[in-house]
């Protein structure tokens, strides 16, 4: 017992951490490697020992011991006792079920072992074992080649996480290396961080390695820890991402930076579909379908062609589609990018058992001390509704409340009053409701880029940006995600989707890429509201990587 300390383990798993606490710091960053921050008030944090988070932590190289010396050395009483044996026997699950290559037939057949006979025998006897497991010989077992995923999945699903080591096909070979000098003429060199995350995750062309994913912050360079994989790899390689700007940005980047040319590189969208060495395609050409019974037409991109990796950014927002097709594909080599392990759907388990487990995740505030990221200040401005608004909003239904929030008039003046205060910097101004941004483009007078914007102009848009020709620009839920405007340096949010901490963490990247004088990111909600509420669950990833929301209140000027 250890009053000093700043952690409380209660006996339901929960952590409790002493926001003040001279050790917060390094209780927070030890934390977050095996937990899931649940709340964040003012003075305690509240986190969840989540079996999902244990097993990442377990598949990236953390032990038992460190989990539970890590607690006992911070807390400031005694562990409970069923605390515990949770987290011995959640740790102690990962790798007691593994697959191996098959020794005699690799192609139709796959190794199931078990770390000893009453696992064997327990496994077995689960609904996925007397679906999909099979005796091979008088002592071993194995499952079908193409049920890798699939049963991975569901064991996922009955508390016991898989060590795939059955290694993977080397598809069609492709020589290709990183640049010492960018085409722009610029020096290049991959960061240290860039390259410890690809050995992580390649593990020397172990069977053991080869799949998972990287976590690392909006603006820390994901892209380049993709093309130091293909350099590692050596292979065709299909690159999936979330839109026509993002496949644009990857396929600038892989020319810039490696040494294909544009024969080895083709795009495969809505707008050209051309099966190239490396190709880039987005999620929704390959989930485009002419009915809701129909047949998705372009999933035969994954099956056509001898690809020997899949680089999926934005691993977060995977499809379900895709997931189904990444089942099937567990003879590739697979690598997952993000920002964020959040997935809003909870299928956080899916990219575990089908893409990978993470293999490495660096927080973002480490990256921030060491000038990789921009220094950030976050501000939540809280709006009050008129009186007649007020009426209106008590009146409305609880899935209407949220939006009157959301919508509120009075978040104009604010926002404009933050744009004269900011007037000689490069602004977001990012929202949901395209009738609110409509207004906030007229009062700023300024372009606004929605989904119904032509590709052609979003692309002069984000140029005329990216130049410094164009100051201010107002985007809709189209600028989420892999947009490259290294150049702005504020970001005002005045409405988001409920409570997404995915949609979080992706606005506040648009501003991270580093500059001199920091980046200043500005949430306006409606006080005393449903906006306010899911506010505060919005802000929970950011908070867990060490940001701190300062509060102005409107209502009280």
């Amino acid at each position: 017992m250890n009053p000093a300390n700043p952690l409380i383990v209660q006996g339901d798993g929960k952590v409790l951490l002493e926001v003040k606490h001279p050790q917060f710091d390094r209780a927070r960053d030890f934390l977050a490697r095996f937990a899931e921050l649940e709340s964040s008030p003012d003075l305690l944090h509240t986190y969840k020992i989540d079996a999902l988070s244990l097993w990442n932590a377990a598949s990236a190289g953390m032990t038992l011991n460190e989990v539970v010396d890590g607690l006992k050395a911070m807390s400031k009483f005694d562990i409970p006792v069923e605390v515990l044996r949770n987290i011995e026997d959640t740790v102690g699950r990962f790798g007691l079920v593994r697959l191996e290559a098959h020794a005699t037939d690799p192609k139709s057949f796959i190794t199931v072992e078990f770390a000893n006979r009453f696992i064997e025998k327990t496994v077995i006897a689960t609904k996925t074992g007397k679906e999909f497991i099979q005796a091979d010989g008088k002592r071993g077992w194995r499952i079908a080649a193409g049920m890798r995923g699939i049963f991975k999945q569901r064991l996922l699903l009955e508390k016991w996480p898989v060590a795939d080591n059955a290694g993977f096909l080397h598809g069609d070979p492709l020589e290709l290396g990183l640049r010492d000098v960018m085409r722009s003429g610029k020096p290049f060199r991959p960061r240290d961080y860039q390259f410890e995350s690809v050995e992580r995750w390649y593990l020397k062309g172990a069977p053991q390695g080869g799949h998972g994913v990287v976590v690392l912050p909006c603006g820390a360079g994901k892209t380049v820890v993709a093309l130091c994989a293909m350099a590692q790899a050596q292979t065709h390689t299909l690159v999936l991402c979330n839109n026509q700007s993002a496949v644009t940005q990857w396929i600038r980047e892989i020319l810039d930076k490696t040494t294909l040319t544009e024969a080895d590189v083709g795009e495969y969208t809505g707008q050209s579909k051309v099966i190239k060495p490396v190709t880039v395609a987005t999620y929704q050409v390959l989930t485009w379908r002419r009915s809701k019974t129909a047949e998705y037409e372009h999933m035969h991109l994954f099956r056509d062609h001898a690809w020997g990796l899949l680089v999926y950014d934005e691993v977060h927002l995977l499809p379900a589609p895709v997931f189904g097709a990444t089942a099937e594909l567990q003879g590739t080599r697979r690598l997952g990018l993000t920002a964020t392990l959040v997935r809003e759907d909870g299928r956080e388990g899916d990219v575990f058992s089908l893409v990978g487990p993470k293999r490495y995740d660096l927080p973002w505030q480490t990256l921030e001390k060491r000038g990789f990221v921009a220094e950030a200040k976050c501000f939540e401005i809280r709006v009050p509704l008129t009186s007649r608004d007020r009426a209106a909003y008590e009146a409305a239904s609880e899935t209407e409340k949220f939006r009157l929030a959301s919508e509120n008039a009075k978040k104009l003046p604010v926002v404009i009053d933050l744009v004269k205060r900011h007037q000689s910097d490069n602004i977001l101004v990012i929202g949901t409701y395209l009738d609110q941004l409509h207004d906030v483009a007229r009062d700023l007078n300024a372009p606004l880029i929605t989904g119904q914007t032509p590709q052609a102009e979003r692309d002069r848009l984000f140029a005329k940006f990216r130049s410094g020709a164009l100051k201010r620009l107002v985007v809709s839920k189209v600028a989420n995600f892999a947009i490259d405007l290294p150049d702005a340096n504020v970001a005002i949010q005045i409405s988001g989707s409920f409570g997404s901490r995915q949609e979080e963490a992706q606005r506040l990247g648009r501003i991270l890429r580093p500059k001199e004088n920091g980046a200043f990111f500005y949430t306006v909600v409606t006080s005393d509201s449903k906006e306010q509420e899911f506010a505060v669950k919005r802000q929970l990833f950011l908070t867990e990587q060490g940001y701190r929301y300062h509060i102005e209140d409107r209502a009280a000027k």
